[in-house]
């Protein structure tokens, strides 16, 4: 008997029982569909992350104060052994592969401008920040170049701060008050949006020394670095490592974080939890395929006269066996199909419903999806089929 005509009489013998059929593929449908629905989520979230952090680029290396050891944590909650300072930013340059550094330390100031104020986190920064951290200037320039260590008067707003104090109005020339200190606004920046909770629109940067003295900071927060690629990270990261022990009279007393191993990381974490979830929906596919071997042992042994006359009409046990097993595997199929429909109709409502949801749907994971519920219906029919095929043609005949 060839394919087609399996597939035709076994969905004839499912179409004889079609609630109990559906019933069947009910249980896989949901399975299928609750795994496309949390892979989705899992793989958007691991997208939209990760392009929040590849934003800023992929060879950005951070350094913080503090190791596994000092445990230091710079501001008022403590402090580290040594101090990261502006001046062990500097002596950063000289590493070979190093294309920028940007010293930072952060604080929350009162920000007063046009009549209007508001309290919004402030960035002390190296006037290499917004090439480093891929910020563009809508209006103006970034902070001039100049000394690091020394104190300066400008201000560089973000987008919405600009647009709540001074409103339409260009705020370039004008002066703003921040933590009660007279700045000049040299620039404002592009939009931004918000990484992972922060408004970086709703900002203000000046530079890193004047920050140091507006918030009484003897230490930098962090210290980042351009690398010249991604293939030269490991050497830059070397590099850090010798000059900043060495100015630290030997103590690694600092965390270096590079783009890339905290990305690695980052799809290690979503890659388990994803497959953590997806396992629980896995459940669903189980129990399904528990209702598809019961729902097929039954119909074998409600169809043994049927089973008994085929072999008696010549039909080899090889044959019986495809028929039922083909039942199975079309019984998965299908509710695998309704699955896949359900679960992409859920996933393009809820785009619609909230676009900014992180949804994706890798197309490696349908056909992963489908070919596990042909595999359940293989798994589940395999049993039920080789019973039926181990009937006795004249003890078949005679059951009632």
């Amino acid at each position: 008997m060839e394919i087609v005509e399996l597939l035709r009489f076994a969905g004839g013998a499912l179409g004889g029982h079609r609630l109990r059929s559906f019933l069947s593929a009910l249980g896989v449908a949901i399975g299928v569909a609750a795994v496309i629905l949390l892979t989705s989520l899992g793989e958007g979230t691991r997208d939209y992350i990760v392009g929040q952090f590849t934003q800023f680029g992929t060879s950005l290396v951070a350094i913080v104060p503090g190791s596994v050891k000092t445990v230091g944590i710079p501001g008022v909650l403590g402090g580290t052994t040594h101090k990261l300072s502006i001046e062990d930013a500097e002596a950063l340059r000289r590493v070979p592969g190093v294309e920028e550094v940007v010293p930072v330390t952060m604080g929350q100031a009162r920000v007063e401008g046009g009549g209007r104020g508001r309290s919004v986190f402030i960035y002390g920064v190296g006037w290499e920040a917004s090439a480093a951290w891929r910020f563009g200037v809508a209006q103006g320039s970034f902070l001039p170049r100049m000394d690091p260590t020394r104190r300066g008067a400008y201000a560089v707003l973000g987008a919405r701060l600009a647009r709540e104090l001074f409103a339409e109005a260009s705020p370039l020339g004008r002066r703003v008050r921040i933590g009660g200190a007279s700045f000049l606004v040299v620039g404002v920046m592009e939009p931004k949006g918000q990484l992972l909770g922060f408004d970086l629109d709703d900002t203000a940067f000046i530079p890193v020394a004047s920050a140091m003295d507006l918030f009484d900071a003897d230490e930098l927060m962090e210290i980042d670095l351009v690398a010249a690629g991604t293939e030269v990270i490991p050497e830059v990261v070397d590099g850090v490592r010798a000059v900043l022990r060495s100015r630290h009279r030997g103590e690694e007393d600092f965390t270096i974080n590079t783009q890339t191993e905290m990305l690695e990381t980052f799809n290690t974490i979503i890659g388990m939890i994803t497959i953590a979830v997806s396992g629980i929906a896995g459940v669903s596919l189980l129990v399904g395929a528990m209702g598809i071997l019961t729902i097929m042992w039954i119909s074998v042994h409600e169809r043994t006269n049927e089973i008994g006359l085929l072999r008696a009409l010549g039909v080899s046990r090889r044959t019986v066996q495809g028929l039922f097993l083909a039942e199975s595997v079309v019984l998965a199929a299908a509710g695998g199909a309704l699955g896949l429909a359900a679960g992409l109709a859920v996933i393009g409502l809820s785009r619609a419903l909230v676009p900014g949801l992180p949804l994706s749907t890798p197309a490696l994971a349908v056909a992963a999806a489908f070919a596990v519920c042909v595999l359940v219906g293989v798994v589940s029919g395999v049993a039920p089929a080789r019973r039926a095929a181990a009937l006795d043609p004249v003890e078949a005949l005679r059951a009632e």
